[in-house]
């Protein structure tokens, strides 16, 4: 319920052609740039924030649907004036949210809908992500019509490992 008065708040807001941002937080503002599939950038007091989705975790670029995520991302949010409900900021600076467009579509859930993101666990206690993830796995949509899928927080960790060289003797 709260989720939804502060979303039309800054629905009312949004009409004026600036960022606001209120006491805990959420703002509203434009979306220019999309890094990858869940990290954006926003405009927030004239400057670009960058804006890390909360409860998802999307493929990395150079993972498979790495880059379909974030042309999804793309098509349905650059450009464009969204609502950030933000609930803190991680160790590199980004700001952690959830991102809705004018309608209340959450951006968020959409990635996960189309089978272009985890529900990242280890971050979010989220249970509706959780049940859209399974429903996403269960009809084969988008990264898991693949089989043996590597979770982005496995794929870093791999890339992060010190690559075995041979002796020499």
């Amino acid at each position: 319920m709260f989720i939804r008065i502060i979303t039309l708040f800054f629905l009312s807001l949004s009409a004026c052609n600036f960022s606001i941002q209120d006491l805990s937080g959420n703002f509203t503002g434009k979306v220019v740039g999309i890094k990858d599939g869940d990290t954006f950038e926003i405009m927030l007091g004239g400057k670009a924030e960058k804006v890390r989705l909360a409860h998802i975790d999307c493929p990395e670029k150079s993972q498979p649907y790495g880059t379909r995520a974030k042309q999804f991302a793309s098509d349905l949010c650059f450009g464009k004036e969204v609502i950030v409900i933000s609930t803190e900021r991680d160790r590199y600076k980004r700001i952690i949210g959830t991102i809705y467009l004018k309608d209340g579509t959450n951006v968020n859930k959409e990635l996960v809908k189309a089978g272009l993101a985890w529900h990242y666990q280890q971050y979010s206690d989220g249970p509706a992500y959780s049940i859209l993830e399974t429903v996403a796995r269960k009809n084969k949509k988008g990264l898991w019509s693949q089989k043996n899928v590597i979770a982005p927080w496995e794929w870093r960790k791999q890339k992060k490992k010190p690559k075995k060289t041979a002796a020499l003797y």
